[in-house]
């Protein structure tokens, strides 16, 4: 069968027209491969007759550059790796969206591969995406081996880790402080008189970012009601519906949570539709609070308070500092601010 399938794909390619090179345009243009070459790279300096002439033959004859040549001229491929954990729900697309708008701009391109938050594929994602050629590469968060560190160091490629913000030295980072922008809304929640709190998190270990965030509230809670105190905590991957499934569990604890603080905006939708479903209601019999801002929290009912994250300046951040690092300029980690979203979803505690 592989034969035959070979044997298929040989015969197809014998049937393919041969592809127009840049002397089959130069030569219809009635221009030098000079010409056609800087309509194509520096259209700026070719005067607009001639361009628009040359620009109009590459499109009748669907020409192409040879990007395998062009890299191998250049030693660089122009080309950005961004490994993300999840492509399931939305956390991370504002802000890839806007890394991927300001590579653009700088004439880079992206390439997107998912870990499933596993450590073991990320390193693989990491190596194979270096293998192919990238440049330069977008992480999320700080936790994974030394080695994988090493091994960037090595094969001198710049790499930028966004998601997640660390005072001090250490990997160049466009981000934010997990830990104190939960810290914020757990106070909050704290203040407003509840004692009975608890967390639905992704599982934190080798996640920073999830792991941080309930170290918030742990904090939060001993501040506000001394080094003993005790939250139920429960860990489940992203999801609507293990968000629900975490919710259904902590409402059937005696006495029951009155405020969940959700590690995301995903898990906390699907608590507040469980609670719904249970015949509850939110904030009076419990409060429920997500974190990134997402638009699904806007949506919400009742809406959501969550932490606000700005996932677009942050795209833009990290893909100006990788653009700096690519041109021999020097970066520094930039710390962005989140703030707290008050809506309906967040109470003072009912009465029993």
């Amino acid at each position: 069968m592989l034969q035959k399938a070979n044997a298929q794909v040989s015969q197809a390619n014998r049937h393919r027209p041969p592809s127009p090179t840049l002397q089959d345009v130069a030569t219809a243009a009635g221009v030098s491969t000079a010409t056609v070459s800087r309509c194509l790279n520096a259209p700026d300096r070719v005067v607009a007759k001639t361009r628009e002439k040359v620009l109009r033959v590459v499109r009748e004859m669907g020409y192409a550059p040879n990007f395998g040549a062009q890299a191998l001229a250049a030693k660089r491929t122009n080309t950005i790796g961004a490994i993300i954990p999840t492509m399931e729900n939305a956390i991370f697309a504002r802000g890839l969206q806007a890394f991927q708008e300001e590579l653009a701009r700088h004439g880079l391109t992206l390439l997107v591969a998912s870990s499933s938050y596993q450590p073991d594929l990320e390193e693989e994602q990491i190596r194979t995406l270096i293998a192919r050629g990238a440049d330069a590469l977008l992480l999320i968060g700080f936790d994974r081996a030394q080695g994988v560190y090493d091994y960037l160091e090595k094969r001198g490629i710049p790499y930028v880790i966004s998601w997640a913000h660390r005072g001090g030295s250490g990997p160049l980072a466009v981000g934010f402080d997990n830990r104190a922008a939960m810290r914020l809304l757990a106070d909050k929640v704290f203040a407003l008189g509840h004692e009975a709190v608890a967390v639905i998190s992704a599982p934190v270990a080798q996640n920073d970012r999830a792991r941080e965030r309930v170290e918030a509230v742990q904090d939060a809670a001993a501040a506000a009601h001394g080094a003993g105190a005790a939250i139920s905590i429960v860990e489940v991957p992203y999801a609507i519906e293990n968000g629900a499934r975490a919710m259904a569990d902590l409402m059937a604890q005696t006495p029951r949570p009155t405020a969940v603080l959700c590690g995301n905006d995903v898990l906390a939708v699907g608590a507040l539709a469980r609670t719904r479903a249970l015949g509850l209601d939110v904030p009076r019999d419990v409060s429920i609070t997500g974190f990134d801002d997402i638009e699904l929290a806007q949506i919400a009912d009742p809406a959501l308070t969550t932490v606000h994250v700005p996932h677009a300046d942050m795209g833009r951040e990290a893909a100006s500092l990788i653009a700096r690092l690519l041109s021999g300029g020097t970066g520094e980690s930039v710390a962005l601010e989140t703030r707290i979203v008050m809506r309906g979803s967040l109470g003072p505690p009912g009465k029993p």
